[in-house]
């Protein structure tokens, strides 16, 4: 069935009485669209994760390294710091948990109801119960079942995050050049957690409970946003899926040369005949090429194409895709580090150093730009060798040392935090992105499933979701061995990486060995 946006249908519209002869490159319209409106859509989900870690500094300060009068702590994030910490953990994991169980439900649901309203309501549902924990503050809430209860049922509903855009964006774009481009639309993460931090470190000293509502309004207007203009799949709006469009540009292209060389037949036999006679066939081709150039450019809505029935792929059925396995398996390691980090590293810098709430979390963005530059990266280097498996493994064995460094030298000085904090957010997040993007559209349009489209967002669930078990126990362990010093959390970050890249040697060895064939293939064509 057709599912056109009301706001597409309104722009439309418009367009129609005041622009009668606009008319655009459809095709290139809404995949730019798409990948705008999913990138906005899950900066809004990262954006209201960041509030917890920012607001941990105010819960329960650290009286030390603050200038404020009244030190004393949220209750129940009162008492030790050793209590505190493992009330943290407990809401860092029940969050994360719930996510990441509810993460497989989630793709099962997404590949069977309509992605346009899955997110939306993820988002807008994000939005309210973001909202809810700042009211704790309002209502004077101490309870800290209230805080566990809005933490699991924000994870269940940010859940419709991940299997919907990455499903949605595998509608618009094709295999060609998706390391690079999954690279840079990936940076939504980061920018996600830059802006809510900014947005959280701007109110949490003044008034904590707006570092939580603000982000819950952001979210939940990003969701009326996705309902007014998210375009779920091109055939919705008359165009091409991607591999049909270069398909098809590929067949114009050979039938343009075909049409070439009977010409010049043509001509040749036709100039020994006659000089006089006039050869028209090349005034019709290029009269039909003018004519297509033309049709290339219209209006944003045309003629439905039917699609064709695709049958949803089950879970065992998308375990048993080549490389499911491992890539899970390793991004449950690689997104327990990077969501350590994440929750915890605003908190390490203000007790590691003498920076005050604002200033540790504003500080701490520069491990998201790292991860921004590592996303690309990894990407473009993806991209040019062919080889995922091994650009993944290659950062993991470079992040391992970096993170030793780190802890040692991070608070020697700000130049020196600063450099390791970049390069770190660099060697980290680069092949958790690169697992959670490229490879899992990859993944999810493999060979082996002749066609199908319907495993991306169950294929993404998959790999997500045991990314997120990952993650929900990073921040967990995190929170216990906080008791015995930083030394231990920074120790089980480092055998996390080890153990993350051990699960991809086989694929990386797979990889080396298919390089090798082609170098040998090309040397003896």
């Amino acid at each position: 069935m057709r599912d056109i946006p009301v706001g597409v249908q309104f722009l439309q519209t418009v367009t129609d009485k005041s622009c009668p002869n606009f008319s655009c490159n459809r095709q290139l319209w809404y995949r730019t669209s798409v990948l705008v409106l999913t990138y906005i859509a899950y900066t809004c989900y990262h954006l209201s994760r960041k509030p917890l870690s920012v607001a941990k500094a105010v819960l329960h300060p650290n009286c030390t390294n603050t200038s404020r009068h009244d030190c004393s702590s949220w209750i129940p994030f009162n008492g030790t710091d050793a209590d505190a910490a493992e009330v943290f953990g407990e809401l860092d994991s029940a969050f994360l948990f719930s996510y990441a169980i509810a993460m497989f439900a989630s793709g099962f649901i997404a590949e069977r109801f309509n992605l346009r309203y899955f997110l939306s309501l993820g988002m807008l549902l994000s939005g309210i119960f973001s909202y809810l924990f700042g009211l704790a503050k309002v209502y004077n809430i101490h309870n800290v079942m209230y805080f566990l209860l809005v933490q699991v049922a924000a994870g269940i509903c940010q859940t419709t995050g991940w299997p919907g855009v990455i499903a949605v964006l595998g509608n618009w774009c094709g295999k060609s050049k998706r390391g690079l481009t999954f690279g840079i639309w990936n940076s939504h993460t980061s920018v996600g957690n830059i802006l809510g931090s900014l947005i959280a470190a701007s109110f949490v000293e003044t008034d904590w409970s707006l570092s939580f509502i603000y982000p819950g309004l952001i979210i939940a207007l990003g969701g009326f946003l996705m309902f007014l203009f998210l375009v779920v799949s091109p055939t919705d709006v008359g165009c091409y899926l991607p591999d049909e469009d270069r398909n098809n540009a590929t067949s114009t292209h050979q039938r343009k040369f075909n049409r070439s060389l009977q010409n010049q037949v043509a001509n040749r036999d036709s100039s020994s005949e006659s000089d006089s006679e006039v050869d028209d066939t090349d005034i019709i081709i290029g009269e039909q090429e003018v004519q297509r150039r033309n049709t290339e450019r219209v209006h944003l809505l045309r003629d439905y194409v039917a699609p064709q029935h695709e049958v949803a792929i089950g879970f065992f059925g998308a375990c048993k895709i080549p490389g499911v396995i491992e890539f899970s398996l390793s991004l449950f390691f690689s997104k327990l580090v990077s969501y350590t980090f994440l929750y915890w590293l605003p908190l390490y810098l203000n007790h590691s150093t003498s920076m005050g709430a604002t200033d540790s979390a504003d500080f701490s963005i520069l491990f998201d730009v790292g991860g921004i530059i590592g996303s690309i990266l990894a990407g473009s280097i993806s991209d040019y060798t062919n080889m995922s498996a091994t650009t993944c493994t290659g950062m993991l064995i470079l992040a391992i040392p970096m993170m030793g460094m780190y802890q040692i030298l991070g608070s020697t000085s700000l130049g020196v935090n600063i450099f390791l904090l970049l390069i770190v957010g660099l060697l980290v997040n680069g092949p958790y992105t690169l697992i959670t993007t490229a490879v899992s559209a990859d993944l999810g349009t493999h060979s082996s499933l002749e066609g199908n489209a319907k495993a991306l967002a169950t294929v993404a669930a998959i790999i997500d979701g045991t990314g997120s078990i990952g993650a929900a126990v990073g921040p967990l362990l995190a929170g216990f061995l906080n008791v015995y010093g930083w030394e231990a959390v920074f120790y089980m970050l480092m055998v996390s990486d080890v153990l993350a890249l051990l699960f991809l040697i086989r694929l990386v060895k797979h990889e080396v060995i298919k390089c090798r064939q082609t170098r040998r293939l090309a040397r003896i064509e």
